[in-house]
């Protein structure tokens, strides 16, 4: 399978460290953000990587490079100015080629990638929902439980969990589009009320770090030893 890093966000809440630096290259005990993402793909056998990116591309690009020195092939989707989440993806999936492929936010943080699950076939995206934080407490979506195979993603229902931002999906979910900039949850949402979306509950470490605040709190857990 080959992942992609949504990495082509200005950081307007993470100013002033992403005036002059893109968001992914933003420091966690000492590493940048992105980088933890490519060592755990690589872990988990992902060696094929797509990252979009936007603001301060040359400086990404710069310091990650081909990969190799992860193990791993980075290929770069390049953005005049970010295309939005859907818009993003679906400027990539040249790169992505005609299967399932997985995508992860480039700002949030997880202690490890979940187990990723194969598409069923009248399936066209899975999402990992997580728990909802103290930002987020009305949560996105519901789960609802089937009698085979995975839960269906539902915009409506109890209880409500949070999008954590990590997905697999099918090329297929974006036949028909002919908009450059999108967002994705309106996307979602629109196969959800088909029966299309499947999702599980991620009950793993994960943080949205969106705003110095929240980076500030994840510096100090992993300063306490949390690996």
């Amino acid at each position: 399978m080959k992942a992609m890093i949504l990495a082509a966000g200005r950081g307007e809440r993470l100013r002033p460290l992403t005036d002059k630096l893109p968001k992914p290259l933003v420091s966690v005990a000492g590493k940048p953000l992105i980088e933890y993402h490519i060592e755990r793909l690589a872990a988990m056998g992902v060696t094929e990587l797509v990252i979009n990116c936007a603001w301060q591309a040359d400086k990404l690009i710069e310091h990650l490079g081909d990969g190799s020195r992860f193990g791993v092939t980075i290929h770069y989707s390049r953005e005049i100015e970010a295309l939005e989440t859907g818009g993003g993806i679906k400027k990539a999936l040249p790169l992505l080629g005609n299967a399932p492929f997985l995508v992860i936010n480039g700002d949030v943080f997880i202690d490890a990638m979940p187990e990723l699950p194969n598409l069923a076939a009248d399936t066209l995206a899975h999402l990992f929902l997580v728990d909802n934080p103290a930002q987020h407490p009305e949560g996105d979506f519901a789960l609802q439980p089937q009698t085979s195979g995975h839960s269906r993603v539902c915009d409506s229902g109890a209880p409500r969990y949070t999008f954590s931002g990590v997905g697999i999906y099918r090329p297929e979910l974006f036949d028909g589009i002919t908009e450059t900039h999108f967002a994705l949850a309106p996307l979602l949402r629109q196969k959800m009320a088909q029966g299309l979306i499947s999702g599980s509950h991620f009950t793993g470490y994960w943080c949205d770090v969106g705003t110095l605040d929240r980076l500030q709190q994840l510096e100090l857990r992993q300063a306490k030893g949390a690996v």
